[in-house]
């Protein structure tokens, strides 16, 4: 999956597939993780929020089956 690098202190890229509505998030510390059936909707809201840390904590982690990748 293609990656976008992002500003953040704790998040180096993140990437999205629509065909699956999967996000993966690739953070500096090393870790990649997938988060399956997220809606556009809230990839699109990581994206514009002014920090990825917090919108991942508050929309995405718990939310959202996921698995790590590396």
């Amino acid at each position: 999956m293609n990656r976008q690098p992002v500003s953040s202190s704790n998040v180096r890229s993140v990437g999205y597939d629509s065909a699956s509505s999967t996000l993966e998030v690739a953070f500096h510390n090393g870790g990649v993780y997938q988060y399956f059936g997220v809606p556009s909707t809230v990839y699109a809201g990581l994206m514009a929020a002014a920090s990825k840390g917090r919108y991942l904590h508050h929309y995405v982690k718990g939310r959202y089956r996921y698995s790590k990748v590396f």
